[in-house]
């Protein structure tokens, strides 16, 4: 049997096999572009014997490509009927290295992988856009991923690399530059799916830094929540929302030492200073 990718013609008789019609809800685009799926494994610098976080496998195509290379595949799938496809065809052919999780990806954003303290796993994701935020909150929370390949619309990807002082400056992204640096981002048309997407996307490339931080429980809290309020001044948001926290009081009090006031909004505060609560 073939372990490489599902050509178009074979994802549309997959499809009608399981009278399944893609779900816009869940962003199901099936990946139909083999040279897509070699390029993301390419990119992961994936080898026998990684231990791969995969995100969205659908059906399939990129998990038994990932199988094939002889990596430990850990999978989160939604789809109830993606999730009967893939025990009925890839589980009893890799039965030791595919685990397979069902559920939502934001609560259970690593499956069922134990990720290790060291970080030493990568992450090929299929992120719809809805959860792309909140599921990489959870992972720049937890142990560092060595490597990602996220396929994301480019408005995310953008989103997610911002600069600080920019409108898509926010809470994630400023704990995204904290510990991964933007390698690659490589375009992805759109015939390159099944349904082909109304959109851009791209397969974004983050590896951890040597240096990689992560922010504290309470500077996600603070962060996320006067970035709720970003048009207006931190000093005037904490007051309201933070009235009797001492830390929070004296982070605003520090800002004029990193060139800051009180009067700077949210997105004008690098991800150093958020490190700070």
């Amino acid at each position: 049997m073939n372990d490489g990718p599902l050509s178009q013609t074979e994802t549309r008789e997959l499809l009608a096999r399981l009278a399944h019609m893609p779900k816009k809800w869940l962003g199901q685009n099936f990946l139909i572009d083999g040279n897509i799926v070699r390029k993301s494994l390419e990119l992961a610098e994936i080898k026998a014997g990684d231990r791969v976080l995969e995100v969205g496998p659908g059906l399939g195509t990129l998990t038994r490509t990932l199988l094939g290379a002889g990596v430990e595949l850990h999978a989160v799938e939604a789809d109830p009927t993606m999730v009967y496809h893939l025990k009925q065809s890839l589980l009893p052919r890799w039965p030791q290295t595919f685990h397979l999780t069902e559920g939502d990806a934001v609560e259970q954003p690593l499956a069922d992988l134990v990720a290790p303290a060291d970080g030493s796993f990568k992450v090929v994701a299929n992120l719809p856009y809805a959860i792309s935020t909140p599921w990489m909150d959870a992972i720049c929370a937890g142990p560092h991923p060595e490597i990602m390949v996220l396929m994301l619309q480019r408005e995310a990807a953008d989103r997610l690399t911002a600069e600080v002082g920019t409108k898509h400056w926010s809470a994630v992204t400023a704990q995204v530059s904290l510990a991964f640096e933007k390698v690659k981002l490589h375009p992805v048309p759109g015939q390159s799916f099944n349904p082909p997407p109304k959109v851009d996307s791209c397969l974004l490339v983050l590896k951890r830094k040597p240096n990689a931080q992560r922010f504290s429980a309470r500077a996600r809290e603070v962060s996320r929540a006067l970035f709720t309020q970003r048009r207006k001044q931190v000093g005037s948001s904490a007051k309201n929302l933070f009235p009797e926290a001492a830390d929070v009081r004296a982070w605003l009090e520090a800002l004029p030492s990193h060139g800051l006031t009180a009067q700077a909004r949210p997105e004008d505060i690098p991800a150093t200073v958020w490190l700070r609560l």
